[in-house]
């Protein structure tokens, strides 16, 4: 198969698109910045995967006529798309009442608005091969984290978005689905975390202890398989067993 990975140049998206190259299957991944990160994920994908082609793409998904441009790139490059992975976010944290327009726009823009036009794009795609595979990455954001209003109401808003997909796309083979995700040790917890959510979590999680990102690829790679057909419209939840946030 053919992947298509926002944002797999760091963190999950990294993760994502190693262990699919590792898998077997050949993988496009995106980035909006630091050309340097993605060369460095080739590098990995080569070694690891020598057999497989990952190439990497600058992409703003914003906007969304360079986000037609780049998937048709992508499909002529690799010939089809067979899974997108939404993946690319970005946070501005901020109480709701001192919120700038700007910090709302950009988040929602990125993470929402991206991932339709993403959506969008590799439909026709989709159709043309007689199905294929959305999985969304959400977040336990869904549920309400104070000081990030506008990161929250972003990856509610994907489930909706995937929920609309599968009920009219589910007829030509077309499946969507979310992951949902609690914490995972990234560079972004790691680095980011304040000291009270990281032992919140760990004090109430069930699971006791940070994700791992090989369990988010374990999960794309099932739901992009043919044993998950029948799987569609689906929120699957990654969270250790700790089911809202801090």
């Amino acid at each position: 198969m053919v992947f298509l990975v926002t944002g797999g140049s760091r963190g999950i998206g990294r993760g994502i698109v190693l262990d699919a190259a590792a898998a077997g299957h050949d993988v496009a991944f995106t980035y909006v910045a630091r050309p340097e990160l993605s060369n460095e994920v080739i590098a990995e994908a080569t070694r690891i995967a020598p057999a497989r082609k990952v190439r990497a793409y600058c992409l703003d998904v914003r906007d969304s006529n360079a986000v037609e441009g780049i998937v048709d790139r992508v499909a002529e490059d690799f010939e089809t798309i067979d899974v997108l992975v939404n993946n690319a976010g970005i946070n501005r944290p901020g109480l709701a009442m001192a919120m700038a327009d700007e910090d709302w726009k950009d988040v929602l823009d990125v993470n929402l608005s991206g991932a339709f036009y993403m959506v969008r794009a590799v439909l026709p795609h989709f159709l043309a091969n007689g199905g294929g595979s959305f999985i969304h990455v959400s977040s336990i954001a869904t549920y309400g984290i104070t000081g990030q209003i506008s990161y929250c109401a972003s990856k509610a808003g994907l489930l909706g978005l995937s929920a609309g997909l599968a009920k009219e796309y589910g007829k030509k083979a077309v499946r969507s689905n979310v992951l949902m995700l609690g914490l995972f040790d990234t560079d972004m917890v790691r680095e980011g975390l304040s000291k009270s959510n990281r032992e919140f979590w760990l004090q109430y999680c069930p699971a006791g202890r940070f994700g791992d990102v090989r369990e988010i690829s374990a999960a794309c790679l099932y739901l992009a398989s043919d044993a998950a057909r029948f799987v569609t419209g689906q929120v699957i939840t990654l969270t250790g067993g700790l089911e809202h946030a801090p």
